[in-house]
Formats: structure tokens, sequence, C-alpha cells
């Protein structure tokens, strides 16, 4: 247990924490935008109940992101500085336009959004939801701007081993940026629909708020079965983005370590348990030619092995391969829960269906599951490179000791438990008490109240009633 293991252990159980909660308010806040647009089209009293429901959970949620990623950014000095050093110059100014764009629409707008209605004008408060769903997506933009290029560095040159960028356009529309931006935000997408229709199907379950609840079921069957098989489609371009610039990455999930005859193609490996001290998998399951078909849409395409290169320059084979088919499964099944859904829905047989409703509660985290294991094939894949092909993830950590590390790392687990434990526990509290009749919209002591905590804009009393 050096420095090295233990800043990358720290960095992936913070970022791990962090993404959970800006994709699922990339989710919420497009949900906000819609539910409030559907009130004030129908003025139907179930929107608004909706709307003011859902507010809260992403009050609390937008705390939480808001929390893990300054503790994030954090480590980029502590721990990683010469990561900073070479690429700080690509890095800081993408992260800059962040905070310019996105934060500043955002900031800008929640308030009006949180505290406004009955305040303001309809029309004003519908855009101000607008305007911070449109702000988590423009920050959804720079960041993975920035973490594409990490992937596909491109518009720089070296100059006494430090990037100097010298063409902003392909730096950030680097060649993995469109595919990467897609596919995350059809995830993050992807993970609110299935809470909104798991929570729907709970209530539905329980017989209570059932209004309520088929109409987040409906709308989140209706979504799922347009949203899930684009990400397929997306996630299948990005596979072959993948391929092209980073073969070892796909390499590392298919377990695939030589080469094949010439016309055999690759097999698909569905399972196996990848021995990389022998470079073999053992109790292997695989399907022959099929990886080909997959990899590169050919019968007899071939894809780099893992031993075309050196060990030191391979990713980490057993986690990248179980992630993502950890990944795959879930997104296979959230694929036919959606399409079952939806026919179900057709015949007017979804709302009655128990197995269909206990499907939608089980399948509430996938999303979540799913996302956290696309990130360990991303970051995982691009081992041993924190900028692949220019610098060197044991060559970016800093000179910190690995006692100091392991103290810091300590001190964020417990952190992470009690702040996010109470978080999580806030969140659950809320969905148990589900939607609820607003006249005038939440009251704040009669409106002359100015929150005072961060959990008052959620403007749901911690202690029990």
């Amino acid at each position: 247990m050096d420095a090295l293991l233990l800043s990358r252990f720290q960095f992936g159980f913070v970022v791990s924490f962090h993404v959970l909660f800006p994709a699922f308010t990339i989710g919420t806040a497009s949900w906000l935008a819609f539910v409030e647009w559907r009130w004030l089209r129908t003025r139907n009293p179930i929107w608004r109940e909706l709307f003011f429901f859902w507010q809260k959970i992403f009050a609390v949620s937008f705390g939480m992101g808001v929390v893990s990623g300054i503790v994030m950014a954090f480590q980029f000095g502590t721990n990683w500085p010469r990561l900073i050093q070479v690429a700080g110059s690509v890095i800081g100014p993408l992260l800059t336009y962040e905070v310019l764009t996105a934060f500043f629409l955002e900031a800008s707008f929640l308030g009006v959004m949180m505290f406004g209605w009955g305040r303001v004008s309809p029309r004003l408060h519908f855009l101000s939801t607008c305007m911070v769903a449109l702000g988590t997506l423009v920050s959804t933009f720079w960041i993975l701007a920035s973490n594409s290029w990490l992937h596909t560095p491109a518009g720089f040159e070296m100059i006494n081993g430090i990037v100097h960028p010298v063409d902003w356009w392909k730096v950030v529309f680097n060649p993995s940026f469109p595919y990467r931006l897609t596919h995350m935000a059809l995830g993050s997408f992807i993970t609110t629909c299935f809470v909104i229709g798991g929570i729907g199907a709970f209530y539905l379950r329980r017989g209570v708020h059932v209004e309520a609840g088929r109409r987040m079921l409906t709308a989140a069957v209706i979504f799922a079965a347009i949203t899930v098989p684009a990400q397929i489609f997306v996630g299948d371009m990005h596979g072959l983005n993948t391929l092209k610039h980073q073969p070892m990455k796909i390499a590392a999930v298919e377990a695939h370590w030589h080469e094949t005859a010439p016309g055999e193609g690759v097999p698909l490996v569905v399972f196996a348990l990848p021995n990389e001290e022998h470079e073999r998998n053992d109790f292997e399951v695989a399907i022959p030619t099929l990886g080909s078909l997959i990899l590169t849409h050919s019968r007899e395409g071939t894809i780099a092995p893992l031993t075309s290169v050196p060990a030191s320059e391979r990713p980490p084979v057993t986690p990248v391969f179980f992630a993502f088919r950890i990944m795959v499964g879930l997104g296979t099944l959230m694929l036919l829960l959606a399409l079952v859904s939806v026919i179900a829905l057709w015949r007017g047989r979804l709302l009655q269906s128990r197995w269909l409703l206990r499907g939608w509660n089980w399948m509430l985290p996938s999303g979540f599951i799913a996302l956290v294991s696309g990130w360990f094939v991303t970051e995982m894949g691009r081992q041993p490179w924190v900028v692949y092909g220019l610098l060197r993830t044991a060559d970016a950590v800093g000179p910190q000791s690995a006692w100091m590390t392991a103290l810091s790392l300590g001190v964020y687990v417990v952190g992470y438990a009690f702040v996010f434990g109470w978080g999580i526990w806030y969140l659950v509290k809320i969905l148990r008490q589900g939607p609820r009749p607003h006249e005038d919209g939440p009251s704040l002591d009669g409106g002359h109240h100015t929150p005072a905590r961060p959990l008052s804009g959620a403007d749901e009393p911690l202690e029990e009633r």
C-alpha cells in the first residue's frame, strides 16, 4: 500500500460518490421542467404536487453533488500535482468555463426556481426551471470535455514536457468527446427515469398517492422505451471510437489475450475469470465470432490482443471485464423491462401487473449501478495513463506519504458516511411521505423566512411529525 495506490483508491472512492449526484440532478432538473410544463398546460393539481415533491429531492441531491464535487477538486492539488503541472493549461480553463457558464446560470435561476413560486409570474418561474436544467447540461458539457481530453488528447503541443493548447476547438471537441457526452447525458436521464418509475410503482403497489404514481410510472415507461434503445446505439458508437483510440481498453473489456487465427474472428466472452498472471481466461464461456460482429461490425474483424503490448502498458483486466458486464447486463434488463412495460401500457394492463410493478421497484437503483460500473470501465481502462499516451498515473502522483494518504482516505470515508448517510436518510424520508397537496406553493413561514441551512431548500423538517 504505497501513496500511489492509496491515492487511486481515494480518488476512486470520491468520484464514485460524486458522479451519482450530478447525474441524478441532470435528469431531475429536466423532469422538473417537464412536470411544470404539464402543470402550465393542464392546470391539473397532480402535476403541481409532483413538482414540489421532486423539487425537494432535487434540492438535497444538488447540495450533496456540490459538496462532493468540491472535495474531488481538492485532490487534483493534494494528490495529483504533476497532472496539474503538465496538463493544467487544459484542465484549468475548461473547469473555469464550467464555472462561468453553468454555475453562473444555475446560481442566477436556482433561487427563483426553489423559492419563487407565487412570488414571480408562472412564465418566469418556468423559465427559471428550464435555465436550471440547461445549466446542468452545460456543466456536463465542460466536465466531459475535460475528461474526454484526458482520454483522447488533441489540439496541443508539448514544450519541455508541458502541454500547451494550440487549437481550443480540437481541445474541446476531441475525438471521444461527442460520444462520451451523449452517452453520459443519456445515462443520467435513464438513471433518473428508473428512479421515477420505481417510486411510482412503489406508490401503486402500496395503494398510496395512486394518481401521482400512475403519472410517474407512465412517463418513465414511455421515456425508457425511447432512450434505452438509443443508449445502446450510442454505446455501440462509443465502443467503436474507443477501439480506434484506446484499443487496450477494449481488449481488457473482452479479456482478449491472444491473436486469433485468420478468418476465425474474435469470440464474445460471456463469462470468465481473467488470469492476468498467466495471460489467459479460466472457466471461460464464449460465443465464437460474435465478438467480431459486435466490436468491429464484421464477421472476420479482429482487435489487438492484450499480449500485443507489455504488461506494464495494460489496464487492470479483471475489474474492467466485470464492470463492463455489470453495465451491459443491467442495460439489457432495462431494455427488456421498458419494452414489456410499454406493451403492457398500450394494452392497458401495466397498472394491474403486480410483477411489472415489482420489476420497476427492483430496477430503481439500476441506473446508479450501471453508471458507476461504466465509469470504472472508462477510468480503469485508461490505465496506466492519466493523460492517455502522455502522462502515466504513477508519474502524476504527488510526494505525499502513504500514511498521510491513508489518514485522509479514512477521514473521507467517515465524513462521507456521516454527511451522505444523513442526506440519503433525508431523501428516503421525503420519498416515504410522497407528494402532498399545495395551494399556493411551499410555505416558508408565511413567505418571510430565508432558508438558513442547505436542507431548508427541501422545506421538510428533519424531526418526525
